[in-house]
Order: C-alpha cells, then sequence, then structure tokens
C-alpha cells in the first residue's frame, strides 16, 4: 500500500515538473518573438530629427510618412534665334505627352525651332502652378501642364527656344471672381458680354495691369525664354456701342492700350532684358486707324521686342485687294501686309526683324493644304523677312510645308 502511495506521488511530481517546464518553454518563447519584433521595430525608428522635429516613441514605419525632397528641376533659358520658326501648342496638348511628342518630333526633324504654348489661355485660366499668393488666391490656376519645368528642361534639350502666350484682356474666368475689373456696360453697369456671351477685363484698371505681369514673370521664372502677349485690345464684335471705356480726358482707346504695353514692357524689362512680343491684328499693319480695338502699329513698336501680325487670309473680308475670297490668296495677302508693316516700322525709326508673323495652317476659307502654306512662307521670305509662326487652334500641322532639317 505504501509502496503505490510512493508511486503516485512520484508520477505527481514528474507531471508537475513537465507543466513547469512546459510553461517555461512556452513564456521564453513568447519572449523571444516579442525581444525579436520589437528589436525589428527598433531598427526601423526614424530620427526624430529627419521627420519635423517631432517625437515618434513606439512607432514603426508604417505609421510614419516618410518626407522625401523632390528632384530640384533647374530653371534654364535659351538666347532667341536670329530666325524663329514656330508652331502653336494649346495648354492641353502641352501637358499631354502622348498628342505633344509627336509634334516636338516634327520640329526635331524640320526647320522649325521654337514652340509657342499657352501660359493663360482665353478661358482666363493659367495652365500650370505659379508660386505666387494672389494669383492662387483668385484660383485661375488649372494645372494642364502637370510639370511646367520638367516640360521646358525637355524643351531645351531639344534645342527648341519657348515662347509663352498670354491672353491678357478676354478673360471669362477672372470677370466672375473680380466683376469690379470687369469691362462694363454704359446703359446699366453690368459686366459687357460680346455676341458670344465672352467678357473682357477692363484695359485701364491698373490690378489687371499688375496681375498679368505677376503671370508672365512666373512663367518666365518655371523656363520660359520669351512672353507673348494676345488679346491687347478692346473687343471686337457684339454691342461695342455699350461699351464703357473708361476715358480720362484726352484720352483714347489706342491710348489706354498703349497704357499697357508701357506698363508690361517696364516691369519686364526692370530686373533682366526679358524677351517680349505681341499679337496684333492682321489689319494694324495696313490701316491707320484703331478700328475699334485700340491696337495702333505704331503704338507698339517701342515697346516690345517682337511685334507679330496674325495675317491669316480667311480673316480680311470680302473685298479686300480685290479678292472676293482673300482666304484663296496667301501669298497676296501675306505679302501686302508685310509689306506695309516694313514701311510703317522703317519710317518708325524700328529695326524690321522685330516683325514675325503669325501665318494660317488652318482650314478656313479654303483648304490649307502645303501648297498654300508654303505660299504664305514664300511672302515673308520675298518681303525682306525671315521668321513666321504656325497657327492652328487644335494643333494640326501640315508637314508636307516644312522643310526637313537635312534638307535645309
Amino acid at each position: 500500500m505504501k509502496a503505490k502511495k510512493r508511486n503516485i506521488i512520484i508520477l505527481l511530481a514528474v507531471f508537475l515538473i513537465l507543466i513547469v517546464g512546459a510553461i517555461i518553454y512556452f513564456f521564453s518563447l513568447s519572449t523571444s518573438n516579442e525581444i525579436e519584433y520589437n528589436s525589428s521595430t527598433n531598427s526601423n525608428l526614424i530620427d526624430d530629427n529627419v521627420l519635423e522635429n517631432k517625437s515618434i516613441n513606439h512607432k514603426t514605419v508604417n505609421d510614419i510618412k516618410i518626407s522625401v525632397d523632390p528632384i530640384i528641376i533647374p530653371i534654364t533659358h535659351m538666347t532667341t534665334p536670329k530666325i524663329v520658326k514656330a508652331i502653336y501648342l494649346s495648354s492641353w496638348v502641352a501637358g499631354s505627352e502622348k498628342i505633344r511628342d509627336p509634334l516636338i518630333e516634327l520640329i526635331n526633324k524640320t526647320e522649325l525651332n521654337a514652340i509657342v504654348i499657352d501660359i493663360k489661355d482665353s478661358t482666363g485660366r493659367v495652365s500650370f502652378d505659379i508660386p505666387n499668393k494672389e494669383i492662387k488666391e483668385l484660383g485661375s490656376i488649372q494645372k494642364r501642364i502637370p510639370n511646367i519645368r520638367k516640360l521646358t528642361n525637355m524643351l531645351h534639350k531639344n534645342n527648341i527656344y519657348i515662347i509663352g502666350r498670354i491672353s491678357v484682356f478676354q478673360d471669362p474666368y477672372l470677370t466672375k471672381i473680380k466683376p469690379e475689373w470687369a469691362l462694363k456696360k454704359k446703359s446699366d453697369g453690368a459686366i459687357w458680354k460680346n455676341s458670344k456671351g465672352l467678357s473682357f477685363l477692363d484695359p485701364t484698371n491698373k490690378n489687371v495691369y499688375k496681375y498679368i505681369l505677376a503671370i508672365a514673370l512666373g512663367a518666365y521664372n518655371e523656363g520660359f525664354d520669351e512672353i507673348n502677349f494676345d488679346y491687347v485690345r478692346y473687343p471686337s464684335d457684339g454691342d461695342t456701342k455699350n461699351i464703357n471705356y473708361n476715358f480720362q480726358k484726352g484720352q483714347t482707346r489706342s491710348n489706354n492700350i498703349e497704357n499697357f504695353f508701357k506698363f508690361i514692357s517696364t516691369g519686364m524689362k526692370k530686373n533682366k532684358d526679358i524677351p517680349i512680343s505681341v499679337d496684333l491684328f492682321g489689319l494694324t499693319t495696313e490701316v491707320k486707324d484703331d478700328m475699334g480695338i485700340g491696337q495702333v502699329w505704331e503704338k507698339a513698336l517701342p515697346y516690345f521686342d517682337f511685334i507679330s501680325p496674325m495675317i491669316y487670309p480667311s480673316h480680311y473680308s470680302s473685298g479686300h485687294l480685290g479678292y472676293k475670297n482673300p482666304a484663296e490668296y496667301p501669298y497676296e495677302v501675306v505679302r501686302k501686309a508685310l509689306s506695309s508693316a516694313i514701311k510703317r516700322t522703317k519710317l518708325d525709326g524700328q529695326n524690321i526683324n522685330k516683325i514675325r508673323p503669325w501665318i494660317q495652317d488652318f482650314n478656313l476659307g479654303a483648304i490649307y493644304n502645303k501648297k498654300m502654306i508654303k505660299l504664305e512662307i514664300k511672302a515673308v521670305y520675298d518681303s525682306g523677312l525671315s521668321s513666321w509662326m504656325l497657327w492652328d487652334p487644335t494643333n494640326r500641322y501640315n508637314s508636307g510645308a516644312l522643310k526637313l532639317e537635312n534638307n535645309m
């Protein structure tokens, strides 16, 4: 009996030892795993000096958003080529690699050497981010071009001169945000709109001047080589008799537009001689008055490095030069416009090489095939000029009209 009791005690002792051993084993395993986990975690902790100087005790990599400094793309600029041959790209096209890249290839393989890209188009929206407080507060930035510095840098690497286009006074966006800056009706003081429902900024408003200058300088600081100003005028259609021009005593529409010319030229040249150009109606080269829009050829000449009359034969009315449809006579229309421009520029004591016309590469009034475009270019050369820019609002250019680079 005693022996049996002793055996039971021995068995219980052994069982108890086994249980204690198992407990010790599992406890040590758990501790080991915890130490391994914490060791792994600690190795991935980030020094608080790296992350906003904040304490990050007990935080793991998964808990922390690591801030990586962006790659800074340098600002580059090109000197204006002696001869400029450019095509226009809308901001939407410039922001799309798929559509843009074939156009860059066209420039690279032909006589083209420059590109015109919208900075602010006639909708009033700015195409890319500009680090300017006022512009941001107005909300006019619409990032159609995701990374403008990357784009300008890439274009320069392809030896392409970059001209940035700003639509100045036609701006239906800003007239809604800042109605006090808008052109008004004489009749009731409401915002004036043209026959298409588009509104204009007031060419006498100095806040508008400062806003446009800020955009222009901001674009230059992102790598644009030259700033081009378009829509520097009063409206040309609609009920223009009901426009309040805000005339000061002795002032005219052309005086008001010239005041902007003077302001923008002074601002762009103040700290650095930034190349600037202006687009004018094609007829400014031939007529003496302001055509109701405030543009006079001689009033623009002193303030810009380049003057770009928009000589689109389709835009000349029936009867011009005796032609029922001027669009069918590209050589004659362009040659006449430039002949007059050169004569007036010389009389004003200015260099004729500042004349750099826009010419037509779109179908309106006639089919503009390569033959028609070549006739326009020939008219430029026969006039004694060498630079020109092709305009097509859809950015579809007739490559057959252009010389290949190897055949120049």
